[in-house]
């Protein structure tokens, strides 16, 4: 993914993080991903990798590709 791509994944995970009203760390533990982790996802420092994705669409119990629909 190229930056700006990144930038999107993270605003649209953070808008799915908030909708549910889910702290970062609340997230972390459901996705058993570190709150370092969320938060460089969220701000779009780091590339995701799909495990990462999936587990993250499975504790916002939405598919992966959703994740991936940048219209927010």
């Amino acid at each position: 993914m190229d930056n700006i791509e990144l930038v999107k994944l993270g605003q649209k995970i953070k808008f799915e993080r908030t909708k549910r009203k889910l702290s970062q760390e609340q997230l972390a533990e459901l996705s058993d991903i570190s709150v370092h982790g969320i938060s460089n996802i969220e701000t779009g420092k780091t590339d995701v990798k799909y495990t990462n994705l999936q587990k993250l669409a499975k504790a916002f119990n939405i598919r992966a590709c959703e994740l991936l629909d940048f219209n927010l």
